[in-house]
């Protein structure tokens, strides 16, 4: 175990964060199906997350880095307060060009995930955990288990709920440590692997 430090990420992070969190997401299973050719997933995936803090999570308050004493970043997580999960149509619009540059000739592909995503949402406020993960150099060190409970103890002192969807079947049983149950399995669109909605009822 290493000495985990979370802290709010800020503007200058970014970078540094949305690489931490490609590597974390290489081997995910939805991603390798949204971007199969290797190289194209490892230039797309920093994008992608680069994009969505930008644009969305880090104003809402929710994105957090966890780190070691040195300030090598390890790991991320991205929540959305409750009312707040969906995008604006204009954070749509200026995350679009970032998208293009993420997905490339995949843009259709990870548009339709996360339509399917949004139809699936649930309806009552919660703390949405959108993206968590942690570099495999320091998977299992304790910087995932620092970020859950960093927001999971707001989350219990506001006696919220909170959701997420597993896209990983090994981390479901992770997950289920901290409280949340599967409430169904959810199938991608055009042949994707399954991903499981887990919800969290108020401490």
């Amino acid at each position: 175990m290493v000495t985990a430090v979370v802290r709010p990420v800020r503007k200058p992070d970014i970078a540094e964060v949305s690489r931490a969190l490609g590597r974390a997401f290489d081997d995910d299973p939805v991603m390798q199906w949204m971007w199969p050719d290797d190289s194209a997933r490892a230039a797309g995936l920093p994008k992608l997350f680069a994009a969505l803090i930008r644009f969305h999570y880090l104003s809402r308050g929710g994105v957090e880095l966890a780190g070691a004493a040195d300030g090598t970043v390890g790991g991320a997580a991205l929540w959305a307060p409750p009312g707040q999960w969906q995008q604006s149509r204009f954070s749509e619009f200026l995350m679009l060009p970032s998208l293009i540059r993420a997905f490339g000739k995949r843009l259709e592909v990870g548009g339709n995930v996360a339509e399917t995503m949004k139809r699936n949402h649930p309806e009552e406020p919660h703390w949405y955990l959108a993206v968590i993960g942690t570099d495999p150099d320091v998977r299992g060190t304790g910087l995932g288990y620092a970020l859950m409970r960093s927001r999971l103890d707001r989350v219990d002192a506001e006696h919220a709920p909170a959701y997420l969807e597993s896209s990983k079947p090994d981390n479901v049983p992770y997950y289920e440590r901290f409280g949340f149950e599967v409430t169904h399995e959810l199938p991608l669109p055009n042949g994707g692997p399954p991903v499981w909605a887990m919800w969290r009822r108020p401490a």
